[in-house]
């Protein structure tokens, strides 16, 4: 049972990358799947969640209307697109998956399942 995210890298301010997280062993579909993200020294950030019930999304608020969480069940993976990108995204953003099946992000899914992490730096 493996979570992989993948996509990071170096990218200049209001550039765009697109993350992935692939797993393996487990199926991502009928799970609630979150991104979260954690800077040295401070603690881990929750950036989005999509519910797997319904498929409704959700943002921290500073990543509203620039981030996109998606998932591709054929592929058994799911996305993160982050557009605008600002230093302030800066962080090793990591990938999570509730360990039951058919929760929704807003009934406190119980993220079990966890990515290495992929470094995100944003800078001219």
């Amino acid at each position: 049972v493996q979570l992989q995210a993948s996509g990071g890298g170096l990218v200049q301010p209001g550039g765009s990358l697109r993350l992935s997280c692939a797993a393996s062993g487990f199926t991502l579909d009928y799970r609630a799947i979150g991104w979260f993200r954690q800077v040295p020294g401070k603690e881990r950030e929750w950036v989005s969640c999509l519910s797997s019930s319904d498929g409704s999304t959700y943002y921290a608020d500073s990543m509203k209307g620039r981030f996109a969480i998606s998932r591709d069940n054929a592929k058994n993976q799911v996305y993160l697109q982050m557009n605008s990108l600002k230093p302030e995204d800066t962080a090793v953003y990591y990938c999570a998956a509730d360990r039951w099946l058919g929760s929704g992000c807003d009934t406190g899914p119980d993220f079990g399942y966890w990515g290495q992490g992929t470094q995100v730096t944003v800078s001219s």
